[in-house]
């Protein structure tokens, strides 16, 4: 018996190996024939002769339109600059920088790396990072694809590209052939070859730029658009600039001295020449859009045409708009820039983009674009917590007190600190009103009701509701506490402008656009961009919103009953916003037919003077709202429609009523006097948390309401102002002889006693 179970299992032993070793034939034979299959494909390629290297590529430049299609906004290719300098006249700096940061074994492979490529695709793949460090082409590989291959990013180009590779390290020197990489290669726009690069840059020859600059020159080429000194990621261009110098080092390229100067060495950048260009930042924000999709060389190789949203007679008067308010305000407010937004709430298409006052202007940075910076939005952020509030069953009709509140449970109810853990803010004309509803609270954009009103909302549900909206930035809700509706956090001007509008289309967000449709170079629609919608909000919420920020007596206190924010018979919202020390001034304004946001400011975050923000932002706003609703509402159609507000069992404090009357009223029922008892109506004065609970403000009367935190500090600021305001109420004293007669209260003891528990 022990004998036959050996036996089995040797045989089974015999048979495991068998399918071992028939399995590793199988892998073996199927290896050769994908080796083989993939050779007999390769013979198939058409690869490029290299006589067509000589020759060059002839490439189709993009163009960019507005949204006519008629209006060319830029021809990518129409300045075109390259000049071919000799090898030995290109810094030795820039070779070797260039060689770190994109090919540091240049000198030693054949004309391609097949570990490096691998090293790069998982990299890639694992990180997504493109700017981090070396790709997977070879310079070699880069002049050919620069030189003489198509741009589509397909495997049969990378072979083909190493391929040629190959043959162009048999036929060319290695110093040929980075002397073409640095004459072709792309520095950004239209600038081609290390000396246009040094040119455009730094008023230099390519062979007279300092290690510092060259370290730029040669991070540049991996994304010349995205690293852009005159786009919006100027820290990664730095970042880069210093890895370029580290891997210099430690390739043995410079010393750690000429290392450490060059990273403690300011580099300063020519101001951006550009010409024949219309709508320069909203080109430039196309641009980048492009590049993220087809990558650098479609835009210059494929022909593109690219059909924006831009609205350009709106845009034309944005900019003249914008450029002759803003030299007003350099001299009355000290603001040197402005920027202005407009998007069609119902497409989500972006209409207008003016970056800055001066595209072109060297002493504010023009050509940097505000409109899509982060900058603080003071109280334009305050309607989204009022929106968040509504959403949770809050109305324009409820209480709250503006009263001076320490809203910090950590500390006494009476301090006034700000300091942390304390947070006691004012108001900006230094008066508290005392009880208020939300509408007037909001429209007269008061500081203490919009903190309890954030509170009330939640800042997490305000962020979630903001961020539907289509703000970008506020996306860390550890970061930020009850500071965030008086701008306490950063948002972006194209963002804010998209945000409100979905207030204009009662909820709806239309998906941002910028792109209507792109043709390649014969006339057919490679993509075409739909409007996408859905709803965020829901829609009484919105109407909610637009009629009081629409409410010409309820903001009367704050503007005047004639201010340039009142359009009679027409429907137009709108909200400002300003920052500590005024550095920043905002107005974000909305009709059904268009939003349009409005910063004011300096770039170098700078103080402005002399004025309200109201004062510096109005003007230029309000002359392009009038144009915008002239041509998009000639007739006068748009319309805000009536929130529904149904008071029926709604609690006194959030129907509007700061003393509860219906309590009054038991009162005076229960004791059979008709004379009102003053002291009824003091003893029923409370903050709001006294009567809901914040996440149910609809639901049962809180049984403890010393439970939330912030109720012993809102509750005394609300006791102090109490008192403030009526005084003290003492019982009266009763003298002898107004006692009342023995048998009066026999006959009717129980009046007495409700009477004295009233007390």
């Amino acid at each position: 018996m022990k004998l036959s179970h050996r036996i089995i299992s040797r045989i089974r032993r015999l048979h495991w190996k068998e399918i071992i070793i028939d399995g590793a034939i199988l892998v073996f034979a199927l290896s050769i024939l994908t080796v083989a299959g993939v050779f007999v494909w390769i013979s198939t390629l058409d690869i490029p002769d290299l006589s067509a290297f000589e020759e060059r590529r002839v490439l189709q430049s993009t163009k960019i339109y507005d949204r006519t299609g008629e209006i060319v906004l830029y021809d990518l290719g129409q300045d075109v600059r390259r000049t071919i300098v000799p090898f030995n006249e290109i810094s030795h700096y820039l070779k070797n920088a260039s060689i770190a940061i994109e090919d540091d074994q240049f000198y030693n492979h054949h004309g391609i790396r097949p570990r490096a490529i691998l090293r790069a695709g998982l990299a890639n793949f694992s990180q997504g990072d493109l700017l981090g460090g070396q790709g997977g082409s070879t310079i070699t590989q880069q002049v050919i694809k620069n030189s003489v291959l198509q741009s589509e990013k397909t495997l049969t180009r990378k072979i083909k590209e190493a391929i040629l590779a190959v043959k162009i390290e048999r036929v060319l020197t290695k110093d040929e052939i980075l002397s073409i990489y640095l004459n072709e290669s792309p520095y950004g726009g239209t600038i081609y070859g290390v000396e246009e690069a040094a040119q455009a840059f730094f008023a230099k020859k390519a062979s007279e730029v300092t290690l510092g600059e060259a370290a730029y020159l040669a991070a540049l080429p991996q994304a010349p658009t995205y690293l852009s000194p005159y786009g919006s990621h100027r820290e990664a261009l730095d970042s880069r600039q210093k890895l370029v110098l580290e891997r210099m080092k430690i390739n043995g390229f410079i010393t750690d001295e000429e290392y450490n100067e060059a990273v403690s060495t300011t580099t300063e950048f020519q101001p951006q020449a550009v010409t024949g260009i219309r709508a320069p930042h909203f080109v430039m924000f196309i641009r980048e859009q492009l590049v993220e999709k087809f990558g650098e060389e479609a835009l210059t190789g494929r022909g593109l045409r690219v059909i924006t949203t831009l609205d350009w007679e709106l845009q034309k008067e944005a900019e003249r708009i914008v450029a002759e308010k803003g030299e007003i305000n350099i001299d009355r407010f000290k603001a040197n820039n402005a920027g202005l937004v407009a998007t069609d709430p119902k497409t989500g298409d972006l209409l207008v983009m003016v970056g800055s006052r001066d595209y072109f202007a060297e002493d504010i940075d023009g050509n940097f674009n505000i409109a899509t910076a982060e900058r603080q939005p003071g109280s334009a952020i305050k309607p989204f917590a009022y929106a968040a509030a509504f959403s949770k069953g809050y109305l324009p009709n409820t209480i709250v007190y503006d009263v001076r509140t320490q809203f910090s449970p950590n500390c006494p109810p009476d301090s006034t600190s700000s300091e942390s853990p304390c947070y006691s803010p004012n108001n900006y004309n230094n008066k508290f009103l005392g009880p208020i509803s939300l509408r007037n609270a909001l429209a007269q954009s008061l500081n203490i009701p919009a903190v309890k009103v954030l509170y009330l909302a939640g800042v997490r549900d305000t962020l979630k509701l903001a961020a539907d909206m289509g703000l970008t930035t506020l996306n860390d809700p550890e970061r930020y506490g009850l500071t965030l509706v008086l701008g306490g956090g950063e948002v972006k001007l194209v963002d804010m402008t998209y945000a409100y509008g979905v207030f204009g289309n009662e909820g709806v967000k239309a998906k941002p656009r910028s792109i209507l449709r792109i043709e390649d170079n014969r006339g057919l629609v490679i993509e075409e961009t739909q409007i996408e919608s859905s709803r965020v909000m829901d829609r009484n919420v919105t109407l909610m919103i637009s009629d009081v920020l629409s409410d010409n007596v309820a903001r009367t206190p704050l503007w005047g009953a004639n201010s340039l924010v009142n359009f009679p018979g027409k429907a137009v919202a709108s909200k400002t916003g300003s920052t500590n020390n005024l550095r920043d001034a905002w107005l974000m304004g909305y009709s059904p037919s268009i939003a349009v946001g409005i910063w004011v400011g300096n770039n170098d975050n700078k103080p402005m003077g002399g004025g309200l923000s109201g004062l510096i932002v109005t003007p230029m706003w309000r002359e392009f709202m009038d144009i915008a609703l002239k041509k998009l509402d000639p007739e006068n159609k748009d319309t805000f429609a009536q929130p529904e507000i149904n008071l029926t069992g709604v609690k006194p404090i959030i129907a509007g009523q700061y003393v509860n009357l219906s309590t009054l009223q038991e009162s005076l029922a229960a004791s059979g006097n008709d004379n009102l008892d003053l002291s009824l109506i003091y003893d029923n004065i409370h903050s709001i948390l006294h009567y809901v609970n914040k996440n149910d403000p609809h639901g049962p009367y809180p049984t403890n309401p010393g439970n939330d935190s912030h109720y012993e500090n809102w509750e005394w600021a609300v006791q102090a102002w109490k008192v403030a305001t009526f005084g003290e109420m003492k019982p009266p004293e009763v003298t002898p002889e107004e006692e009342p007669a023995a048998e009066e209260e026999e006959e009717d003891p129980p009046r007495r006693n409700r009477r004295n528990n009233n007390d």
